[in-house]
């Protein structure tokens, strides 16, 4: 405060960088001898190291390992509220999207909470060892895949 206080302050769910939260009675005092002005507190939301907030919901990459993508799997997802299972479909590929409703960024107007989209992200080892690299090469060669290219 500008004379030095300092406040509590609780800061409701959902909301958003810039956002103005104002605290009745907790300005300064009035010059006149009247009540003391509100407080108006701007909120800053620091960006987090892998959410990242598209309205109410709430992104993050998947990265998942080439056999999970490919043979399908169970793997844990975070949230805000705790990281949950989310079953992976054969046949998985990169940027292909899965939405965990209900646990993005609940609304103050509404009462309902945005969505969880999780990003999923193909991620190889450092290392390819040569029993992969020998697989993969066989596969290559019986099956001419082409995931779309035109040029």
């Amino acid at each position: 405060l500008p004379d030095g206080g300092t406040l509590d302050l609780s800061v409701p769910e959902g909301v958003t960088d810039g956002q103005v939260l104002r605290l009745k009675g907790k300005g300064q005092a009035s010059p006149t001898g009247g009540e003391p002005g509100d407080a108006l507190v701007e909120i800053k939301v620091r960006a987090h190291a892998y959410f990242t907030r598209e309205g109410f919901d709430i992104l993050v990459d998947l990265p998942l390992t080439l056999d999970e993508a490919v043979l399908g799997a169970k793997v844990e997802v975070p949230t805000a509220s705790g990281r949950v299972q989310l079953t992976i479909p054969k046949g998985t590929s990169s940027g292909q999207v899965f939405r965990l409703r209900g646990k993005g960024v609940r609304n103050l107007t509404t009462g309902v909470a945005g969505d969880l989209l999780a990003k999923a992200q193909i991620v190889l080892p450092e290392t390819v060892d040569e029993q992969l690299a020998y697989f993969l090469s066989e596969w290559r060669q019986k099956n001419r895949y082409n995931p779309g290219r035109r040029w």
